[in-house]
């Protein structure tokens, strides 16, 4: 729990700092009067004093941070600070300081995607499992073992490549082409029509509903048994079991079933060991198990191997699929706002604080990538959300100042007041859904 809440206070401090300092370059451009500048909130723990006169503060809950500009002539302790004030400035200056948040936010998100291209990942290869009778995958011709090389023209690397490039397509309904090459090299096209199916937070993978599902990862010899018969055998941690007796390629549960049918008996396994491939010969030991049938052991533990690729870029490559990854975040979660509003997709789907701090910690735990990664998400997110012409939020201060360009005078100030309420509950009635959502799935 305590490295759950410290990565979501991680993330969440980091990334809305970052959206404040948008707020604070960009002010400073604009010759507006930065007052504050304060990492988290509440009680200033630190501060001190820059030559511009703006207070850096830390504060006693790190949950994000603000700036506090000067608003307007009349907070100002001297005449020369006057037209420093936000409100003197052009419409134009303050549409480039309010819009300068989110869209650090955006520029976050490409960086943190360009750092993991560049940087490179281990991603579990595109190999497709069995696609299971009936699923538009098997109606469309796609075998077990074919590797994917395309969706929609667009070249995919890795299993994770296939799932973001299939993402939109599987949540609304379609028609998807999937370039594969099978086992001995031949290439083929295949037309797959995936139906639309609702989007539910506890429903199925909606990928594996297509019939595209990874491929069965190999036995892997994890500890082996001093004496036992694996040992006898020969097996040696890391050796992955590519065949035993007549059957190829079989997943842990096939390999653990054909030694437990087998007991007393000599069994063939051929194993790959630093790329290449021996035969031994085993005979597993008769035992009791808990049921009290016998059954055949070698005295080793199995693991999972999946066949992964590296994905790595360039440094223009990188920038170039941190750029395009971010646009596509972008435009998925506007289609889903717009599909949540018609009512096409659950407003279930909608999460709050406890499942971003879930999400926070299951993804450090799984190691420093997972974690990028996942703030390169949520950074996205806040972008998107404070863009939304919702008043209290960066894009409401954006649509008053579109009004003002048209209207050539300022929104008048009852509009403000009446906007402001009007965002104040659609931002309270948001949270409480979200909050509601957050606590379902906690303790379903």
């Amino acid at each position: 729990m305590l490295f759950t809440l410290l990565a979501f206070a991680v993330a969440l401090g980091l990334l809305i700092t970052f959206h404040e300092l948008g707020h604070y370059w960009v002010a400073r451009l604009c010759g507006v009067r930065v007052l504050r500048f304060s990492v988290g909130f509440g009680r200033v723990l630190l501060r001190r004093h820059d030559r511009h006169g703006t207070e850096w503060a830390l504060s006693a809950i790190p949950l994000g941070g603000y700036v506090k500009m000067l608003d307007s002539p009349d907070q100002a302790e001297h005449e020369y600070e006057r037209d420093q004030a936000f409100n003197q400035k052009s419409v134009w200056r303050r549409i480039a300081i309010v819009g300068a948040g989110p869209l650090a936010n955006l520029i976050l998100a490409v960086l943190l995607y360009a750092l993991l291209g560049l940087v490179g990942t281990q991603q579990p290869a595109p190999l497709v499992g069995a696609p299971p009778a009936g699923t538009p995958a098997a109606l469309a011709g796609i075998d077990e073992g074919n590797r994917i090389t395309a969706i929609n023209g667009a070249s995919v690397q890795s299993w994770a490549d296939v799932r973001w490039k299939l993402l939109d397509i599987v949540t609304s309904g379609g028609t998807v082409i999937v370039n594969t090459v099978d086992q001995s090299g031949r290439e083929a096209e295949h037309v797959m029509q995936v139906p639309a199916t609702a989007i539910e937070p506890e429903g199925a993978d909606l990928l594996a509903e297509t019939g595209l599902v990874l491929a069965t990862p190999r036995p892997q010899v994890g500890a082996v048994n001093a004496g036992s018969p694996g040992a006898q055998a020969g097996l040696q941690e890391g050796d992955v079991i590519r065949r035993v007796g007549d059957l190829a390629e079989p997943s842990v549960t096939q390999l653990v079933e054909y030694i437990q049918q087998r007991p007393g008996q000599q069994i063939a396994l051929q194993i790959e060991r630093e790329g290449a491939l021996l035969d031994l010969r085993a005979v597993p030991k008769a035992e009791t198990n808990a049921e009290g049938e016998t059954v055949g052991r070698i005295g080793v533990a199995l693991s999972a191997q999946y066949p992964t690729v590296t994905v790595r870029y360039g440094a223009l490559q990188s920038l170039g699929h941190g750029v395009t990854r971010t646009a596509e975040t972008v435009w998925f979660s506007l289609k889903m706002m717009g599909r949540m509003i018609v009512g096409d997709v659950s407003v279930r789907n909608l999460s709050g604080p406890v499942t971003i701090a879930d999400y926070a910690g299951q993804t450090a735990r799984i190691g420093l990538a997972a974690y990028i990664g996942f703030l390169a998400l949520i950074s996205v997110s806040i972008g998107v959300l404070n863009l939304l012409p919702i008043p209290m939020l960066d894009g409401g201060h954006l649509m008053y100042y579109l009004l003002e360009i048209v209207r050539g005078k300022p929104v008048p100030e009852q509009w403000l007041e009446a906007g402001q309420r009007v965002g104040f509950g659609l931002l309270a009635a948001l949270m409480t859904l979200a909050f509601f959502n957050d606590f379902i799935r906690l303790f379903t």
